[in-house]
């Protein structure tokens, strides 16, 4: 789960062979509609940022949500603290972490990058195909572990009804506590988050399929 920015985007290497079936508006290399931004494009207070952020042997340019948001050094900047700030320092497990990105992702329904990461990041951390496929398919999560259920049902009611019933909240709170509850919020938060940016700027995948359509009521 650590490396969100990583994979959101894959390189130009792998993805020009699909340029001919990329939309016209579509960047070959970042498969976005924006270019990838250069270190020598930006300023100074610009270069130190990109350079915090892609570590001191990468000078190419950034991969994944940290190459859109270097258009923006302190937007790309801020984006790295509150991923690490919910991912690195949480208390929640890469277990119960990988679960409420996958619930968040397949609930938005915007990101097939995040999806296809993450689904692979879930089940080195211990998550069983079985329980993927409910968060895939929209399967209801009856005979799962309790907590894996409630963060599915957390995510849904959220993401679907726009809101967390008072009864799910409590269950929640009973099964993390205050601060694990901030936690999956602040997980599924990032996610969505970077899901709709990703959407924004028409973020491509080529060679994977389409997930289908969720049946939300």
């Amino acid at each position: 789960m650590k490396t969100l920015f990583a994979i959101s985007i894959f390189s130009a290497a792998a993805t020009l062979s699909f340029a001919q079936t990329l939309p016209a508006d579509i960047n070959a290399t970042t498969l976005t509609r924006l270019p990838p931004v250069q270190r020598q494009d930006l300023d100074a207070d610009g270069q130190k940022i990109f350079d915090s952020l892609a570590g001191p042997n990468n000078k190419g340019p950034l991969r994944g949500i940290l190459g859109l948001g270097i258009y923006d050094p302190k937007l790309a900047e801020a984006l790295h603290l509150l991923h690490d700030s919910v991912t690195k320092y949480g208390t929640l497990g890469n277990r119960v972490d990988e679960l409420a990105i996958l619930v968040a992702t397949r609930e938005e329904q915007m990101s097939l990058n995040e999806w296809y990461g993450h689904e692979a990041s879930a089940l080195k951390a211990g998550l069983d195909q079985s329980i993927i496929d409910v968060v895939k398919f929209g399967k209801e999560p009856t005979g799962l572990d309790a907590k894996d259920a409630l963060v599915i049902r957390f995510g849904r009611e959220w993401f679907r009804d726009r809101r967390v019933s008072p009864d799910t909240f409590a269950k929640t709170l009973e099964a993390f506590g205050q601060r694990g509850t901030m936690e999956l919020i602040g997980v599924m938060g990032d996610y969505a988050m970077v899901g709709m940016m990703l959407q924004a700027v028409d973020q491509q995948l080529p060679g994977r399929p389409v997930l289908p359509p969720l049946k939300t009521t």
